[in-house]
């Protein structure tokens, strides 16, 4: 296919299936020796199995390339250690590291159980953190490397039944830009993506997407990201969807009002709500247009009910 990642070795975590499978055979086939990751767990976390993971190393093979499994959960230290140290193991150094594995607990937050926020949490916040610590102390001694963290649009926009999902999300946005900050001097850099894609997780998503794509669209952005071209870009995040790649903004603030000294409530509820006011939500804009939505066809319906 290419040569971006011509003797490169990189991990990919969540890499058995969907966009994690896509990345991996993607980096081999750009010329990368992968470690696939994955614990193998069906969608509720259940039955662990390596099968998924060596399925992947075995595509790899079949195309020349090289590749080995570690079927290690990204939740534990040690787990997210083992996937590093394989690939220096067995070809003496780790140049990107892509964490993709996730999982997902949808409940309305008041509803959410403990062990619903934790799995999330433990999966894709810790998950990131695990891996990207251990691949840190071997980047910063070798002078190189590039970290792809996986986020996604709830991270800024919010979600009605995902508050454990759009946290760890937006964590991993917050510890990405940080490894950028903290490891570019080693010649480190840090990126993120967003990924609008169909995979096993996103079947469940009640809505319709206008704009979506397939796992093959995200791996071509990952191969780049991972690759010498991308060396001085640092700190983004972006998402692909299909034909489109954007760039999402950096914080900042967009208004400001100061005091003489010291605000009070009293001035504060004064001023606030005319000088500054309220940055609207998008979805929450949305969720209000199909609610009132439902309302009229809900009074159509009782009216034609009514009528007959």
């Amino acid at each position: 296919m290419g040569d971006f990642l011509t003797g490169k070795v990189i991990a990919v975590t969540g890499a058995g299936r969907g966009i994690g499978r896509a990345v991996a055979l993607a980096a081999a086939a750009h010329g990368a020796k992968v470690v696939v990751n994955d614990y193998g767990v069906a969608m509720d976390g259940s039955a662990p199995t390596s099968e998924v993971a060596d399925a992947v190393v075995k595509e790899i093979e079949a195309l020349g390339g090289e590749a080995v499994a570690v079927a290690d959960s990204v939740a534990t230290m040690e787990g997210g250690a083992r996937i590093v140290q394989a690939g220096v193991e067995k070809w003496g150094r780790i140049d990107g590291v892509v964490t993709v594995a996730g999982n997902l607990r949808e409940r309305m937050l008041f509803n959410m159980t403990e062990d619903e926020w934790d799995s999330v949490i433990a999966t894709h916040l810790k998950g990131t953190f695990t891996v990207v610590q251990a691949a840190s102390k071997v980047m910063k001694t070798q002078g190189f490397g590039s970290i792809v963290g996986f986020t996604s649009g709830v991270y800024a926009l919010g979600s009605v039944a995902q508050a454990n999902y759009a946290a760890a999300k937006g964590g991993i946005v917050s510890f990405v830009r940080s490894a950028a900050l903290g490891l570019n001097k080693y010649g480190v850099n840090a990126n993120c993506v967003a990924p609008v894609a169909r995979t096993r997780m996103s079947e469940g998503v009640p809505q319709t997407l206008k704009e979506i794509g397939d796992p093959e669209d995200v791996a071509e952005l990952v191969v780049f990201l991972l690759s010498d071209h991308a060396k001085n870009i640092t700190g983004q995040v972006y998402t692909t969807a299909g034909p489109k790649i954007a760039l999402w903004d950096q914080p900042h603030e967009i208004k400001t009002m100061y005091a003489a000294d010291r605000w009070t409530a009293e001035e504060i509820a004064e001023k606030l709500p005319t000088q500054i006011g309220q940055d609207p939500m998008p979805v929450l804009a949305q969720l209000k247009e199909y609610a009132a939505a439902a309302a009229k066809k809900k009074a159509a319906e009782a009216a034609a009910a009514a009528g007959n």
